[in-house]
């Protein structure tokens, strides 16, 4: 009974990352350069403002994931092909919500992300001020 349990122990947990490893091939492009210099600039400039949809804290850049890999093949592809990369970025923020972007574009939804931190500076400017004034009057 406890050989058994120790079996069916170790088959559990030894053998997981075998199952966690993606079977599926490697996309083309997805950890190959372009052979124009200009052309990988602009990949990877790209690829360096886009968030990996599987990581959250990554660029698809730096990311190891399968999708990241896809999506590195997909913006070399489409570079390669003489598309530009804000065509590129904007295709993907259609079909990923705009979440997938480093640096989200201004309007009625994103507006308070970039308001705020400058109301916030300015409020505290005006704290430190009166607490200056305040300190003056008192000596």
């Amino acid at each position: 009974m406890i050989r058994g349990l120790v079996l069916l122990f170790l088959a559990a947990f030894l053998t997981g990352p075998v199952h966690g490893q993606s079977r599926m091939a490697e996309a083309e492009w997805a950890n190959q350069q372009l052979p124009d210099p200009a052309d990988e600039a602009e990949a990877k400039a790209l690829m360096e403002s886009l968030r990996c949809l599987v990581c959250q804290g990554q660029s698809i850049a730096d990311s190891d994931a399968d999708m990241a890999s896809d999506m590195r093949a997909l913006v070399r592809r489409r570079i390669a092909a003489g598309e530009e990369p804000e065509d590129i970025r904007a295709w993907l923020v259609e079909r990923y919500g705009r979440w997938i972007t480093y640096d989200p574009p201004m309007d009625a939804v994103t507006w308070p992300l970039w308001l705020l931190p400058l109301l916030f500076v300015g409020f505290g400017v005006w704290l430190a001020r009166g607490r200056f004034r305040s300190r003056k009057r008192e000596s």
